[in-house]
């Protein structure tokens, strides 16, 4: 116990506040008011779980390593991280027999350092899929090729991570087969690759929540359309067929230079998802903007009208389990580094919730409020 400070010790002490300039001091009469302390900031994490949600974001294990502005954000904000590019197969294995588990393996100890968890993003995916993978898929049309890496991916997180991105992207309604991309998976065994891959999921993993994960929902135009109509139809099929279908993630990628949103579209879309028996999760939210130009406070006021749009479009289903969004700061935001790699000086694309200092913006708020005000 520490020793018991005296009335002179007291006294003394408040003797030397001004001297340190750290203002007006005078011992509390006892039994009078104390003030409380002030109000902590509400966070993200605490918006999405007033309402049963989560709030979360796509991270590079490396960028948390190294910059501390991010770290700090992330462990403010997020309930659930995502890991941007690690979990895919061309990452995992980008030479056959030769695994780099190594930062999987690292944001999972942090998340769970500090009480977070992991989304599984993604088994199988077109474009992370390493090239030896695909000549042999359509050399061999053998699906034990499949089997091994869904069986050696969730053999080693099945126990550790709950959701996951099973199958991404499989939606093109422009060059594909009945709504299907004409992917590797596709090309090589036929359009049922979708149901196998996730009976041998919800095999290996039978606790999981098992997701499809697809883009280009959000607006006003025949594609968009389209689009929604095809992922309506693929959940249609795979609960009809019995398919361990749990959800559907809608990526969010919203655009400014597409025009407005399509409200009811995405209204009814979700609708008829939700009617399915299936739970939606935000998976990949951030806004590309139209123009750089004009004064930050104006653009990042765009970017946010469009976040809450979006958002009060959406959680009026209490269905939406979680809100994730593609990166926490505009320094890492993958919308930026195709300019900035063709001009040094660009400025960074401002769709997400902190700046590239990290500082949060227009959009934090948005995020918040529509967090806090949601069903």
């Amino acid at each position: 116990m520490p020793p018991r400070l005296t009335r002179r010790a007291l006294v003394g002490a408040a003797a030397l506040v001004p001297a340190l300039g750290l203002g007006a001091w005078a011992p509390v009469r006892e039994g009078a008011p104390v003030d409380p302390p002030p109000a902590k900031p509400a966070t993200l994490a605490d918006a999405a779980g007033a309402r049963g949600r989560y709030f979360g974001a796509a991270v590079r294990p490396d960028q948390l390593g190294q910059n501390a502005g991010l770290r700090d954000a992330v462990l403010r904000d997020c309930q659930v991280l995502t890991p941007e590019i690690h979990l895919k197969w061309n990452s995992l294995e980008w030479r056959k027999g030769e695994f780099n588990f190594a930062p999987v393996d690292e944001l999972l100890d942090f998340s769970q350092r500090h009480g977070m968890q992991v989304r599984g993003h993604t088994l199988l995916w077109d474009q992370g899929t390493p090239d030896w993978a695909r000549r042999e898929m359509l050399r061999r049309r053998d699906w034990s090729l499949m089997s091994g890496h869904l069986e050696r991916v969730l053999k080693r997180y099945g126990g550790r991570i709950a959701d996951w991105d099973v199958v991404n992207e499989p939606i093109d309604t422009e060059g594909g087969a009945d709504g299907l991309r004409r992917n590797v998976f596709h090309r090589a065994f036929g359009p049922t690759y979708i149901e196998r891959a996730l009976e041998e999921a919800r095999a290996r993993a039978p606790q999981a929540h098992l997701v499809v994960n697809d883009y280009g929902f959000e607006y006003d135009n025949p594609v968009d359309q389209a689009r929604r109509k095809a992922i309506v139809a693929l959940a249609r099929r795979l609960r009809a067929s019995g398919t361990p279908l749990d959800g559907v993630g809608v990526q969010a990628h919203l655009d400014l230079s597409k025009g407005p949103l399509a409200v009811e579209g995405l209204r009814d879309m979700t609708r008829q998802l939700v009617d399915l028996g299936l739970e939606i999760t935000v998976t990949e939210l951030d806004v590309k903007e139209s123009s750089f130009q004009g004064d930050d406070a104006a653009r990042d006021q765009k970017v946010a009208d469009e976040t809450r749009r979006y958002l009060e479009t959406m959680l009026v289903f209490p269905q939406v389990r979680g809100v994730v969004t593609w990166g926490l700061s505009d320094r890492h935001s993958w919308l930026s580094e195709p300019l900035q790699r063709q001009y040094a000086d660009a400025p960074p694309n401002r769709g997400l919730p902190y700046d590239a200092d990290y500082r949060p913006k227009a959009m934090y708020r948005a995020l918040s409020e529509a967090l806090r005000l949601s069903a």
